[in-house]
């Protein structure tokens, strides 16, 4: 008799693990929401190349989710989205790319190097950086003709550059830059250290720097608006976790990071 209530116990205790595992993996879909719960199905490192603009959003996005990923380390790689997308089709290994434009997400695409389709998750618009208190009044692109003004402008393949030079030829001024950079950061950095005195970057990373610098607002960068994808790659070491990570970015709480940045929603 004692042997018979033995099992039976024994049958109840398997009975109940059972119910609980199942409960546990029905509520909890990886990455699917803003709870963030991509730690059960996903360790390891992740490695995410990402626009140079999104990094102080993305720093903080990447706290949030090792938080409730603990077994997730992650990775960022920031820099100009067309360097980044030519890195991933040269075979450098990358699970999660966030680009600044769908131009450079296209080459991307069109090396068959991402999985499934993009998602536009954040915009992001331009103003004119210029050193704190604009000492020399600019107001709008007009103004960034005089030629006793140093302009720093991104380069033409990069995103920052592509909209800088859609909202100029709008505007209909012709700006001699005196520098033109690799990425957005590395244009701000050029007002900050006082080596020109403005540059055209993106409303959040004037925000970002509002203590060294003014960001000049000016109607012709509504006609340059950015759409910032993403997406998980083919050869990804880590899908899983990519997956996650793509997911997580696109939950509330991670989209209000980005909107109080400055970046718009979609």
């Amino acid at each position: 008799m004692k042997r018979v209530l033995t099992g039976i116990a024994m049958l109840a205790v398997l009975a109940t693990a059972a119910c609980g595992g199942s409960s546990s993996d029905n509520s909890s879909p990886a990455g699917g929401g803003a709870s963030g719960s991509a730690g059960a199905t996903a360790g390891g490192e992740l490695i995410v190349l990402a626009a140079a603009s999104l990094t102080e959003s993305f720093d903080k996005i990447k706290t949030d989710f090792e938080a409730q990923n603990p077994t997730v380390k992650v990775t960022i790689s920031y820099g100009g989205s067309s360097g980044l997308a030519q890195q991933i089709t040269s075979g450098a290994p990358a699970d999660v790319f966030a680009a600044a434009s769908p131009a450079t997400m296209k080459t991307v695409v069109d090396a068959g190097d991402a999985t499934g389709e993009p998602a536009v998750f954040v915009k992001n618009q331009l103003v004119i950086a210029t050193a704190k208190g604009n000492p020399k009044g600019i107001r709008s692109l007009a103004d960034l003709k005089n030629p006793d003004l140093k302009v720093a402008l991104c380069a033409e393949q990069v995103p920052c550059g592509s909209a800088a030079k859609k909202a100029i030829e709008a505007a209909g001024v012709d700006v001699k830059p005196v520098t033109l950079e690799q990425d957005v950061k590395a244009a701000l950095s050029k007002v900050k250290l006082g080596e020109v005195d403005a540059a055209l970057v993106y409303r959040t990373d004037a925000k970002a720097a509002s203590t060294d610098v003014d960001g000049i607002e000016f109607p012709e960068s509504a006609g340059a608006i950015n759409d910032y994808p993403i997406v998980t790659l083919k050869n990804a070491p880590n899908p899983s976790a990519a997956t996650a990570f793509v997911a997580f970015v696109q939950t509330e709480p991670e989209m209000k990071i980005l909107t109080d940045a400055g970046f718009q929603k979609p």
